[in-house]
């Protein structure tokens, strides 16, 4: 695993990626390219159909704010040497219980409800071994791929949705690990995402900062740290009165859960300090918007307390940004601060309002969890002063050499559509250049409906909403955007630094799977997204022989490095 710089040349993992042979263009198939494999993508299976749709069931009566808050198990790896570390995660069956006393049947990540989070240092890579060990309540094998959502990874380490782990199969992900911030990975099958993912399949994949991040290295002591760093995956779900999970899209529309999971419990109760806490905050369900805020019981009267952002999808926001409320798409992540000083003995709560967009009246989602709030040692640090770095926007239009691409979301009949496509593989939307800054247009005609966009690749700038500037708190570094009913929504970004072809949908698991997605390409090259397949088990006792180690760089957000090499990811 100790390779040289020479061999992870040879194998493609430092530089373009230009070794590998061009891909064709649009209304061809993939070339199977050696990346390393030659492969094709699999052929999938329709989607199994789901049961009736029955919209008047509800959840069995599950009381609130009983059970303690359970923080996400921490996974480490294995130095593989070479600035690499190897973890392996098998995807099997499992139960939990969610109501008291019932077991309840899931897919998970080595048996936990959101998988375990792996927690990185910026710079060191991972292997990622994925073994399929699961099988539905039939006995019929389970197809999965793996998206590391936020991570700037190559074709075919990026979780195609074509890319599939068949039932006792294996594969090997690469990650550079090159950007601090709260990435996640789930599942990403064709037209299999939102069940998967609402199975359980899903986990937290956080990126500690360095240095390199901040405007000012000294501020980074200001964040909490440590017992007061907290991830939280937020998920809606339903169930019957026998603790089964209720799926069902017949709708192709979308699904809301009435029961709110925090770190798979639901409504927990979390005792924190009178002191400042940092919560990394992922919307992990299928369809449902989220609009956070924290509100402090104070002797039966509510009192409003400040959410102050510090860090989007990927990464550190220029400066801390207080905000009321807190409004997050499906995928969206956001690390806020709380402030609980003065209010030990007192009660607040994490709570969720009613929102139209949302199409439900459930009163049970509006709250998510509960924190105890005791005395601590008293804590007099301050905010930082300053965050990340972030490119001026004027800076990256400036860099602009082609006119605005627009893609508009929409429903046809029953389907979910880019520019009136649904996915095909053999179809690209976008032909983009190695490291071109570019801008792009989402338009939301109306409906009814909202859209978490997500691009694959890259990490962009909110531009505007409508013509407006964007709110303070989406000003960072973002991959996932919220694209509302009768919007028009201007992204930029610089794509790199690798070729090949990328996906970009709808994150509302529903619509991504009817079928809101499409796909680009970076350059001429780049390698096949299928072309390192998942391999029969039994598995061997080492990682993949062929996975490469880049070269380790201070990487930021400054675009003037990413041709420079590619395991510095800039857009």
């Amino acid at each position: 695993m100790n390779l040289s710089r020479r061999e992870a040349l040879r194998l493609g993992f430092i530089g373009a990626g230009v070794w590998c042979l061009p891909l064709r263009g649009s209304g061809e198939a993939l070339a199977a390219l050696p990346c390393p494999d030659q492969a094709r993508c699999l052929a999938h299976h329709p989607q199994e159909p789901a049961g009736p749709y029955v919209p008047s069931r509800f959840s069995p009566q599950i009381p609130r704010f009983q059970r303690p808050f359970e923080p996400l198990e921490v996974r480490l790896g294995q130095d593989l040497g070479g600035g690499l570390d190897g973890y392996r995660i098998t995807m099997r069956p499992a139960t939990v219980e969610i109501i008291p006393g019932i077991s309840t049947p899931v897919w998970t990540y080595d048996g936990l409800l959101p998988g375990p989070c792996i927690r990185q240092t910026k710079g060191r890579g991972s292997v990622v071994r994925f073994v399929n060990l699961l099988q539905d309540s039939s006995g019929l094998g389970v197809d999965t791929s793996i998206h590391l959502h936020g991570m700037a990874s190559l074709p075919q380490y990026d979780g195609y949705a074509e890319d599939l782990i068949p039932f006792e199969h294996y594969k090997d992900y690469y990650y550079p690990n090159n950007k601090g911030g709260p990435f996640w990975y789930h599942d990403h099958a064709i037209g299999r995402t939102s069940r998967n993912v609402y199975m359980g399949l899903a986990g937290m994949y956080l990126v500690d900062y360095d240095d390199c991040d901040f405007v000012n290295p000294a501020q980074a002591e200001f964040l909490p740290s440590g017992e007061t760093d907290i991830p939280m995956v937020i998920q809606d779900r339903r169930l019957d009165g026998d603790g089964q999970l209720l799926f069902n899209d017949n709708l192709q529309r979308s699904l809301y859960g009435d029961v709110m999971l925090v770190n798979g419990v639901p409504w927990p109760r979390l005792q924190v300090r009178d002191r400042k806490y940092r919560l990394r905050i992922l919307n992990g369900g299928t369809s449902r918007v989220l609009q956070l805020g924290a509100q402090a019981d104070i002797d039966g009267r509510p009192m409003p307390l400040p959410l102050v952002v510090v860090a989007s999808d990927s990464g550190l926001l220029s400066l801390p940004v207080p905000t009321r409320f807190l409004r997050m798409g499906v995928a969206e992540r956001y690390e806020v601060i709380i402030d609980f000083t003065g209010l030990a003995g007192r009660e607040v709560f994490l709570i969720n309002p009613i929102q139209a967009v949302n199409r439900d009246t459930d009163l049970r989602t509006t709250a998510v969890l509960c924190f105890d709030v005791v005395r601590g040692p008293a804590d007099s640090t301050p905010l930082p002063q300053t965050l990340g770095r972030l490119t001026p926007i004027e800076r990256l239009r400036s860099e602009v050499r082609r006119p605005v691409r627009v893609f508009r979301l929409d429903r046809v009949g029953s389907q979910w559509v880019i520019n009136n496509r649904g996915w095909n593989p053999d179809h690209v939307e976008a032909f983009v250049d190695p490291c071109a800054t570019e801008i792009w247009r989402f338009v939301n005609p109306g409906g009814g409906w909202v859209h978490p966009l997500h691009i694959h690749l890259g990490h962009f700038r909110l531009l505007s909403r409508n013509g407006v500037p964007p709110l303070p708190h989406e000003s960072g570094m973002k991959d996932t955007f919220y694209v509302g009913d009768f919007q028009t929504v201007d992204v930029i970004g610089r794509f790199g630094p690798h070729e090949g072809r990328y996906m970009f949908h709808c994150h509302n698991l529903v619509h991504e799977d009817h079928d809101m997605m499409s796909q680009f390409q970076v350059g001429r090259g780049g390698c096949n997204p299928c072309g390192a397949p998942a391999r029969p088990l039994p598995e061997p006792p080492t990682f993949d022989e062929e996975i490469g180690v880049p070269d380790k760089e201070c990487s930021t957000d400054d675009p003037s490095g990413c041709a420079a090499d590619a395991t510095t990811s800039t857009v």
